[in-house]
């Protein structure tokens, strides 16, 4: 509770701050761990977002934007169970509608921008692993340091869309609930 209270709290006086959310320590560092890391994270906040009007039961279109830099391999089936339909396309093409999510990886900055600047308002959940700090606009940013990956939370991201993000996102980074 007091968690949320403060988060609620330092959305309204500091908009533009990412926070550092929680962190997930990785078991083995190699590319499959990592890529297990990746997908129970994004799996995690999945679970914690709600959608307008949308039947749980539906899987979620996911599209896979430039060049992930932690993976490239994501889904079809999350942890918790989470079906998401992956796919690439280019930023251009991820404004058609199918996508209900956003993976954002290596890209030129005005695609970025552009894209970013699409989905305020609309019901996409953002996620980079190119933007450690979240500083240019995702909801999610993921990050990785020696053995473990790691997640920030942009609270402007978030209250610029009609997502609803459980405040107990928080808790997901960590084995016992508990956010780092």
């Amino acid at each position: 509770m007091l968690v949320s209270l403060l988060l609620i709290g330092s959305s309204l006086t500091a908009p533009q701050m990412a926070v550092q959310a929680a962190s997930q320590t990785i078991v083995e560092n190699s590319a499959e761990g990592i890529t297990n890391g990746v997908n129970r994270i994004i799996g995690g906040i999945i679970s914690y977002a709600r959608w307008p009007a949308s039947s749980p039961a539906a899987p979620h279109g996911l599209c896979l934007v430039g060049a992930p830099r932690l993976t490239d391999r994501i889904g079809p089936v999350l942890p918790g169970g989470r079906t998401v339909a992956v796919r690439r396309a280019t930023a251009a093409g991820a404004t058609g509608g199918d996508c209900d999510i956003i993976f954002l990886g290596r890209m030129p900055v005005a695609d970025r921008q552009r894209l970013i600047a699409w989905v305020r308002g609309r019901p996409v959940l953002t996620i980079t692993d190119d933007d450690p700090d979240c500083s240019f606009g995702a909801m999610f940013c993921l990050s990785s340091g020696p053995r473990k990956i790691s997640f920030s939370v942009n609270l402007d991201a978030i209250g610029r869309g009609p997502l609803r993000i459980d405040p107990r996102v928080l808790k997901i980074g960590s084995d016992d609930g508990e956010a780092r």
